[in-house]
């Protein structure tokens, strides 16, 4: 096999593409783009942030909520990604979004975009933010017998790689049973 280096890169593949959502000082919604998000434990959600409008209402509002992007939904996620609301305050109107609050946490429900993690803020320091999750909402059209259904909620990726983004393909195994075959 041969390799071709790269160098040091943030190239983790596939990459979520996750719209945070808040509220601001006013109660008016944000949302933005990030895709450097992991969940770091069973109720745990860790993202690198920069400086952006977000970041100011986390430290107002103590709360968010992280929608997984869609298929239909792209140009819309990408845009409040390319979008500062500190330029356009009405960003996430703009978008085309429409918010309905969280009964969790003080933070908006993006309905256009079917599922979320509701979040609080554990803390916010040096860029990384660290939420607890309080809840995972889905709207029922995303559900197949009561859980979510990934063909149904058609998340998008981020191809770190070509700038790009991409569907999600077919299932190719069985998490937790498929290795057992080797045991």
């Amino acid at each position: 096999m041969s390799r071709v280096n790269y160098g040091a890169k943030p190239i983790m593949l596939p990459q979520p593409v996750l719209i945070i959502a808040t509220y601001d000082e006013n109660g008016v919604p944000d949302a933005m783009n990030a895709a450097w998000g992991i969940t770091t434990d069973f109720q745990e959600i860790t993202i690198s942030l920069g400086e952006h409008k977000t970041t100011d209402n986390l430290a107002v509002r103590k709360a968010f909520t992280v929608s997984m992007a869609t298929e239909d939904q792209v140009i819309a996620c990408d845009y409040v990604g390319i979008e500062s609301a500190r330029k356009v305050p009405n960003k996430f109107e703009k978008a085309g979004f429409h918010a309905t609050k969280s009964e969790f946490v003080d933070a908006p429900l993006i309905d256009e975009l079917p599922m979320a993690l509701e979040c609080r803020v554990k803390s916010f320091e040096d860029g990384i933010l660290i939420g607890e999750i309080v809840n995972v909402s889905a709207d029922e059209s995303v559900v197949t017998d009561g859980k979510i259904d990934l063909k149904k909620l058609r998340p998008i990726a981020f191809d770190p790689c070509n700038n790009a983004y991409v569907a999600l393909g077919e299932k190719v195994g069985s998490a937790f049973a498929d290795g057992a075959k080797l045991k």
